[in-house]
């Protein structure tokens, strides 16, 4: 039989993901509100376990050996279990929760959640704070390292670990001012390939699935912008000729607060006579996050924003 390691616990394993993270002892006390000193002490005590330096400095600050970096998910899965083992039923009052949720979103899609979720926040939750971000980083490592608490937009990654759910399905309608030309009369397929043309791609592209209808009709579209938003792309379209594609609601459902944006600019949504595929609007999180009360109250009201005749 093999001897158990010396003085090994539970707390060696909160130590270690917290200066895994924050590769700084400063930090790592401060986040478990502990002295450097002890800090200090429990490291060393890791290097003796372990058998490796795990944090060495560099210059002024400390990076990981190859042995931390293996160990940092493992380590952080493992504070994680233990977090749900010691918290199984994830009950909480919202009213005493006091935390920042980072949420990264499409402009669009953070334009139509931060009010309602706001307003949820004064009515039931008051200690909660929101930053919405940008599509600044690849979700799936943003949400497997903490970065951001809350992916909501078109989920296009498949993280095998991340939990994605569907919230809402969208199609795509055509945005112009009120007196742009194809205002008037019946809009064709020809009629909309001949207009001028404002697209959305944060990677700049000016081609997608609208050009691949007109393409099926023999048809093909002048571009003669591309913006990263869709906020961006509904302002150009409320003052210039030109069309901008706005996610709205599918026949017979209700409206979608993703056209509040372009409905407040003043828009015209004219029905695209192709068939285009839908927009799925869903929220991805990581795992280690579904057991958690207040990320369950974060999900429970993202529901209640954009399916509110689903949620009540």
């Amino acid at each position: 039989m093999s001897s158990p390691v010396p003085n090994l616990d539970a707390n060696l394993a909160v130590a270690l993901d917290a200066l895994l993270t924050e590769q700084s002892v400063t930090r790592a006390a401060a986040r478990l509100q502990t002295s450097p000193a002890a800090m200090s002490r429990t490291l060393a005590r890791l290097r003796r376990v372990l058998r490796d330096p795990l944090l060495v400095r560099a210059g002024q600050r400390m990076v990981p050996t190859a042995r931390a970096e293996a160990l940092r998910d493992e380590a952080a899965a493992v504070v994680r279990r233990l977090e749900a083992l010691l918290a199984p039923s994830g009950g909480i009052d919202p009213a005493a929760l006091r935390r920042t949720f980072t949420i990264q979103a499409a402009d669009l899609v953070g334009d139509a959640v931060a009010p309602g979720l706001l307003r949820l926040a004064r009515r039931r939750a008051p200690g909660v704070s929101l930053r919405v971000l940008a599509e600044e980083w690849e979700a799936g490592p943003a949400l497997r390292d903490g970065r951001i608490d809350l992916e909501v937009g078109a989920i296009d990654h498949v993280d095998p670990e991340t939990h994605v759910e569907e919230l809402v399905t969208l199609r795509m309608a055509a945005g112009v001012r009120a007196r742009h030309p194809l205002t008037e009369g019946t809009l064709t397929a020809a009629r909309l390939a001949a207009a001028e043309h404002v697209a959305v791609s944060r990677r700049g592209r000016f081609t997608g699935p609208l050009d691949t209808a007109l393409a099926a009709q023999g048809l093909s579209r002048r571009v003669s912008a591309v913006l990263p938003g869709h906020l961006a792309a509904m302002m150009l379209a409320a003052t210039e000729d030109v069309v901008c594609l706005v996610p709205t609601a599918l026949p017979g459902e209700p409206p979608s607060r993703l056209s509040d944006a372009a409905h407040a600019l003043g828009l015209r949504l004219l029905e695209i006579p192709l068939p285009l595929p839908p927009l799925t609007i869903g929220m991805a999180w990581h795992p280690r996050h579904s057991v958690d009360g207040a990320h369950r109250w974060l999900r429970d009201a993202v529901r209640h924003v954009l399916r509110p005749t689903r949620e009540g």
